[in-house]
């Protein structure tokens, strides 16, 4: 019997299942963050090592029944940092004596891709801390939009809401900007008054700036007018995404799924978009995700073990 491993990884958590000839799912094993361009390829190895291995042991599964081991994960998109972590994975396995035949790393928006089709095509919009759009027409090919990481790009991300709203409070605190709720909420919920309590914490206390992003969705539910602008433009910017990918992948009716807590959850800033998406672009269906990002990882595995064996 050959098996087929499939791992979802993230900056906070990751998830690896195992899957038989039948791609049947046996198993599904949860660990830690493998954002290996935060945590370090050697760190993100380790927890990737491991999950793999308790899939393995639960299913009473030898190595070398392993045919394919496919990673998704953040930052694996770049080929050169993808290297980096193959390799420290490798060395790791290496120094126990296990040896990975067909092993893969690749971006973590690309295994949701393949996942919410099945391996069909289709295209996902991502907005949760970052954002970005992938796609995949009928012959095979990706198209990418966005992505380009908090300083220039993730619009439409929660980290951006959050952002602007703490702009607009510190200009308000500053006396450059209008009065807004945001401000009154910043107070209540984290106890910070002033600007200069605002900047510390901003600069040396890590304060969560994507979290911050709830209250500013909240505030434009309540009406206030500096974050309901805030959520209009990050609106039109996922609105756009869309837009580029439709040009992009020429179907009469682009399918789009949507991933991310940020819009997967019901909220003003999803509802809003949802009914943007209803008004102004007919030609889209949303869709809900056939299967997880992790059996999107088995399937790829899949598809270069094909490839591999008929070039």
């Amino acid at each position: 019997m050959k098996y087929y491993i499939g791992i979802d990884g993230g900056g906070t958590k990751s998830t690896c299942i195992l899957v038989d000839e039948q791609k049947k799912q046996l198993c599904e094993c949860k660990g830690g963050p493998t954002n290996f361009l935060h945590i370090g390829a050697e760190k993100a190895a380790e927890t990737i090592f491991n999950l793999i291995e308790s899939c393995k042991e639960k299913n009473k599964v030898h190595q070398n029944q392993i045919e394919s081991v496919f990673i998704g994960t953040t930052g694996g998109g770049r080929r050169v940092e993808a290297q980096s972590l193959e390799k420290a994975l490798r060395v790791l396995a290496h120094t126990k004596h296990i040896t990975y035949k067909n092993m893969y790393v690749e971006s973590d928006a690309l295994v949701a891709l393949e996942g919410a089709f099945n391996g069909n095509p289709g295209s996902i919009l991502i907005a949760g801390t970052g954002s970005i759009m992938y796609g995949k027409d009928s012959k095979d090919r990706v198209y990418r939009v966005g992505g380009c990481g908090r300083i220039i790009g993730d619009e439409g991300s929660a980290f951006q809401l959050g952002r602007k709203g703490l702009i607009s409070i510190a200009r308000h605190l500053d006396g450059r900007g209008e009065s807004t709720l945001m401000t009154q909420f910043l107070q209540r919920d984290y106890k910070i008054e002033f600007q200069e309590d605002l900047i510390t914490e901003i600069y040396s206390h890590n304060f969560d700036i994507a979290n911050f992003s709830r209250t500013v969705v909240h505030a434009a539910e309540q009406g206030d007018l500096s974050a309901l602008k805030i959520v209009q433009d990050e609106i039109n910017e996922l609105i756009e995404h869309i837009r580029t990918m439709h040009r992009k992948i020429t179907v009469q009716n682009l399918e789009v799924c949507f991933i991310g807590s940020l819009i997967t959850t019901e909220n003003f800033f999803s509802n809003t978009l949802n009914l943007r998406i209803t008004e102004e672009l007919p030609d889209i269906r949303l869709k809900k995700a056939k299967s997880s990002p992790a059996f999107g990882a088995v399937l790829l595995g899949l598809k270069r073990i094909y490839m591999s064996q008929n070039m």
